[in-house]
């Protein structure tokens, strides 16, 4: 019998864990494909932005150490945790934030509401559904909206955590989901452990989702985890530390794992899953542009025993696997999800 090619191999491991139902795992390279900015666009509007009149002098003060240390080559996250940010500056990093992000996933609505395939995770549920499965897990530290659009596209319900309308409560069960006829409907699951573009949080506490907010509800702040030395501390309050549950439940549940623009670099997202891929041998795929020095640290480490990852490469795509860590070569940009998923469950119809 002849011996098998690595991209054969490639082939068959990828397709054993997408009929797994894997949870899929979505980080900023996923969505900046589509055109959201990520951490280093980010910084750079900071740094832009007027600072409140408001602020004390020693909050600009403390300010202008944490632009200081964004200028002289930190990123976004390593500035903001050598900084002991006031409540208010916690508020204006996000309130940034969100201003500087809706614009993309607007836009990418708007690229959905003309093409409904334009987002191929669109296409990835579908091929998930497609089987007894009624639930989809999806896992993602982003703010933006394109994994719930994608779900919106597949014509499949989505549940956050929060009631479903216009003006969102949270849930009473992190289990709810619609039924018709006593059945549940297809649904996808997404667990937005950082907090969402729709989510918000008055003075008292009290939490609302609003889908269709252009800017902040009055009396409001969104309800977003940004980078800096407070992100561990505010995952202890809700609705962050029922997230974290349900998305811990998902990964410890979770018969693979599909990586997408994932970069092994957020702890609420991967001890599960790195846990697992020891223990459990958990088949893993992960596809994106350029490999994290994170993320191959884990992979030649030894804790992951069965994995394909694919990057962007010379002939295409730079593949590695967990009987061929020194990689090899795929003539097609398999690290792009479409592409993907034209080579491995066949061009979209």
């Amino acid at each position: 019998m002849a011996t098998k090619s690595h991209t054969e191999l490639a082939q068959e491991f990828a397709q054993s864990a997408l009929s797994a139902a894997p949870v899929i795992i979505l980080g900023s390279g996923a969505s900046a494909a589509h055109g959201v900015p990520g951490m280093g666009a980010l910084a750079a509007r900071l740094l832009e932005t007027p600072l409140p009149a408001a602020w004390t002098g020693q909050e600009k003060a403390e300010w202008m150490s944490f632009l200081d240390k964004l200028t002289t080559g930190a990123d976004l996250e390593t500035a903001l945790q050598q900084v002991r940010a006031t409540e208010r500056q916690t508020l204006f990093v996000a309130a940034v934030t969100r201003e500087f992000l809706l614009p993309s996933d607007l836009a990418a609505l708007a690229a959905v509401l003309a093409d409904r395939r334009t987002l191929p995770l669109t296409r990835l549920y579908r091929h998930l559904f497609d089987s007894t499965h009624v639930t989809v897990h999806v896992v993602t530290p982003n703010y933006d909206r394109l994994a719930e659009y994608a779900a919106d596209a597949a014509d499949a319900n989505t549940f956050t955590g929060f009631s479903y309308g216009y003006l969102q409560t949270r849930a009473q069960s992190p289990d709810t989901r619609v039924t018709v006829n006593g059945r549940q409907s297809r649904t996808v699951a997404v667990w937005k452990v950082h907090g969402s573009l729709d989510w918000f949080q008055d003075a008292s506490k009290q939490i609302i989702g609003v889908r269709s907010a252009l800017t902040i509800p009055a009396n409001y702040s969104p309800l977003m985890i940004t980078p800096g030395i407070d992100k561990y501390r505010l995952t202890h309050g809700e609705p962050f530390r029922t997230i974290l549950g349900c998305s811990d439940l998902a990964l410890q549940n979770a018969r693979s794992y599909f990586c997408v623009g994932y970069g092994f670099n957020d702890e609420h997202v991967q001890t599960k899953l790195i846990e697992r891929c020891d223990r459990n041998s958990i088949p893993l795929v992960v596809l994106t542009k350029e490999l994290t020095p994170s993320a191959k640290a884990f992979l030649s480490g030894g804790r992951c025993r069965r994995y394909l990852a694919i990057e962007e490469g010379n002939a295409g795509a730079r593949a590695y696997m967990h009987h061929a860590p020194a990689g090899f070569d795929l003539e097609k940009p398999l690290w792009r999800l479409d592409s993907f998923l034209d080579h491995f469950i066949g061009a979209d119809a």
